[in-house]
């Protein structure tokens, strides 16, 4: 699934969903017109540090990242895919959301850089997941007195 071959309909309702954010000390709430609308029509996204109006690329634009075999658009660009590693990934008994605990090195290789929270709801009549919640994180490792292993999780 890419985001580009999404119809009309489903990117408008795409647009209208607020999602939260707190990256930096800047916080949201955003929402996703910024990304699949602006003067020309082109899917973007305009949150990232590095964004620039006048030499995007196709590259700039999130994409799908498959979890557990099901899509889920975060607002992390393609080209940035590959420094994204899923550490967990815990779905609702309904399946309608999930809860993802990643670490992302493109802007850094610190505890402190690259852990990410994102919680993604299932969008009503369509088969993928959207972020709802998109939050850095600073523990990035379990804790011993858990029972939980970054081995009992996958990544992508």
């Amino acid at each position: 699934m890419k985001l580009a071959d999404l119809s009309e309909v489903t990117l408008q309702k795409i647009a209208k969903v607020r999602w939260d954010l707190i990256i930096e000390k800047h916080e949201g709430p955003e929402d996703w017109s910024c990304i699949v609308a602006d003067d020309s029509d082109r899917v973007i996204f305009v949150n990232r540090p590095d964004y620039d109006p006048f030499t995007r690329q196709v590259e700039d634009v999130p994409e799908f990242i498959i979890i557990d075999n099901r899509p889920v658009l975060l607002p992390i660009p393609r080209k940035y895919h590959s420094n994204v590693e899923i550490s967990r990934a815990i779905w609702s008994v309904d399946g309608n959301s999930v809860t993802i605990f990643l670490t992302d090195t493109t802007f850094g290789s610190n505890w402190y850089e690259i852990g990410f929270l994102a919680v993604c709801d299932r969008v009503v009549g369509e088969e993928f997941w959207l972020a709802i919640i998109y939050h850095e994180r600073f523990v990035i490792e379990p804790d011993p007195l858990f029972d939980v292993t970054l081995d009992n999780y996958h990544s992508t």
